[in-house]
């Protein structure tokens, strides 16, 4: 038997328990019913599910019994919302039922609290910053904001965004030594995320803008490359020190902001330690 036969051999039994025994919890008074006759067992039945999700009786019996049915997601939802299963509970039932999960856009994180903040402050002297999957600038520490923040020639929107500033800024500002590799992977990134969004009106803003202002980007993006982020070694100049800086990036997710990433910036080799003191010693001095 392979792997995948295995884990679906687990997952139908771990659904239907699953949603037993969320059926057994949600009281006909939750959902807005009369309590009727006495009940043998706690919490609605199944009919009553599949009546308030819009389904077939059969059916919903036949899913809680973890028979290999297909389910769509405008299904799952329905369920969902009648078993009034919260964000972990709803990701957990998609993924027993084997179905792509994507959170509801109002419901990605938009914000960086104080712990993400303080861990990557505790990362200083190594650059650190967390990113979205637009790449906006969701949070920096000071070692970051050493090494790679320049001056876009007119703002992208409330929140920075790396794309915007490499692509529009003077190409003579850029960090990045070798943009031909760089830039294409980091737009084949963006299209990994955007496929998550696709006609949703921030992100087709944001891409016709970005379209507009750079035809380098334009063009990049009409190729439809995806990649997902992974470790590279990135090389990179900085205005105040003489050389290239190695640096290794590593992608870190970060558990509740599931669109969102750590991304460090460590040294390839002694040299790029070095020069990077250089440029925080030079950061330092110039701050008021």
């Amino acid at each position: 038997m392979t792997t995948t036969h295995r884990a679906k051999d687990h997952r139908r039994p771990e659904l239907a328990a699953f949603l037993r025994g969320r059926r057994a919890r949600v009281t006909p008074q939750d959902v807005g019913m009369p309590p009727g006759p006495r009940r043998r067992t706690p919490g609605l039945r199944r009919e009553e599910v599949a009546q308030l999700s819009g389904v077939g009786v059969t059916w919903y019996t036949w899913l809680e019994q973890g028979r290999p049915i297909n389910a769509s997601s405008q299904v799952l939802d329905a369920i969902a919302r009648t078993l009034r299963l919260d964000r972990p509970e709803r990701e957990h039932l998609y993924h027993l039922a084997e179905v792509a999960y994507t959170p509801a856009p109002e419901a990605l994180a938009q914000t960086v609290g104080p712990e993400i903040q303080g861990i990557l402050d505790t990362m200083d002297p190594l650059p650190a910053v967390v990113y979205n999957a637009r790449f906006d600038l969701m949070a920096t520490n000071d070692a970051y904001r050493a090494l790679f923040l320049m001056s876009a020639p007119e703002p992208m929107g409330p929140v920075p965004n790396a794309l915007w500033t490499l692509f529009v800024a003077p190409e003579r500002t850029c960090p990045l030594v070798f943009r031909e590799t760089e830039l294409p992977m980091m737009v084949a990134t963006l299209r990994a995320g955007y496929g998550r969004h696709a006609g949703e009106p921030a992100w087709e803003g944001f891409l016709h803008r970005l379209a507009a202002a750079s035809p380098y980007f334009a063009s990049l993006w009409e190729s439809g490359d995806v990649a997902r982020p992974g470790p590279r070694v990135k090389t990179f100049r900085h205005l105040a020190v003489d050389g290239e800086l190695r640096m290794t990036s590593v992608s870190l997710s970060i558990h509740g902001m599931p669109e969102c990433r750590i991304v460090t910036y460590s040294p390839a080799d002694e040299e790029t330690r070095e020069l990077l003191g250089r440029i925080r010693a030079v950061h330092k001095r110039s701050r008021p």
